[in-house]
């Protein structure tokens, strides 16, 4: 069990027109800057900086417009000494991020939509987050078939750090991500959750994104708005540091810094 004083906040700033949670609202560099500075003063850890939305059914975005999009940013907030994080599945983009100074690289795919991913990483030596992914957005809602939901989304990811290591990705850096919402069910997202243990259980750090996704939302009135969707997050945040997730990626950083104060003020029998 996690203290949920060291579970890691991982704040998301979508640099795009077109994300299902906030597309659009920080869509130039200096708005989007502006919005990561205000997640670190809300207590964010890490900044994940992305520019193509991975929402059901959304399309590619050119290469050339990901970069245009990412790394201005990713720029401006390494060198304010903030640690940041790049969301692509593009090797281009990692590698270019990096070089802008983005420590992680936050590929949904594991490196399976980019040939070049793997080695660029194993290349750049920059911490990498493998998300569970089977294909993109535009049809990962019909490949949600498993014998056992949590046990396929362990083995499926752990062949993916097979290759991860074989390719000299080193294992100290490799973050597993279960991939809730893709190509997941809302009833199996929730038992991959439930049986968090069996992925933490491979032995690396896990990121859990429930961020306003669907089946967060499934639990609220039809008519509710994406921000009613943050107090279920930051619940299910405060589960997954219990659980003993290495970080959780939300859009409300401070209602789930908050909840993560609890949990280890719980564990703690302290407030310090």
């Amino acid at each position: 069990m996690s203290d949920g004083r060291s579970t890691l906040v991982m704040g998301v700033i979508n640099v795009t027109p077109d994300s299902f949670s906030d597309g659009g609202e920080w869509f130039d560099v200096d708005r989007a800057v502006a919005h990561g500075l205000d997640l670190v003063a809300d207590g964010a850890d890490i900044l994940d900086v992305g520019g193509e939305s991975t929402r059901p059914g959304a399309a590619r975005v050119e290469p050339a417009e990901e970069l245009r999009r990412v790394v201005p940013v990713v720029r401006e907030l390494a060198a304010r000494g903030i640690r940041v994080s790049v969301d692509t599945m593009r090797a281009a983009t990692a590698r270019a991020a990096v070089e802008a100074g983005a420590e992680i690289v936050n590929d949904v795919s594991a490196g399976l939509a980019d040939e070049a991913m793997v080695p660029t990483v194993a290349d750049t030596g920059a911490a990498y987050v493998a998300m569970h992914w089977r294909g993109h957005s535009d049809r990962m809602d019909s490949l949600t078939e498993y014998a056992d939901v949590a046990v396929d989304v362990r083995d499926e990811l752990a062949r993916r750090v097979e290759a991860l290591t074989a390719a000299g990705v080193a294992s100290e850096r490799i973050i597993l991500d279960p991939g809730l919402g893709f190509s997941k069910t809302g009833e199996q997202n929730w038992e991959v959750l439930r049986r968090l243990d069996v992925l933490t259980g491979l032995g690396f750090p896990v990121l859990v994104g429930a961020s306003r996704k669907r089946f967060i939302g499934s639990l609220l009135p039809d008519d509710a708005t994406m921000a009613e969707r943050d107090l279920p997050t930051a619940v299910v945040s405060a589960l997954s540091a219990q659980a003993g997730a290495w970080g959780v990626r939300v859009h409300d950083v401070q209602a789930t810094r908050r909840a993560l104060d609890v949990v280890g003020a719980w564990q703690s029998g302290s407030r310090g």
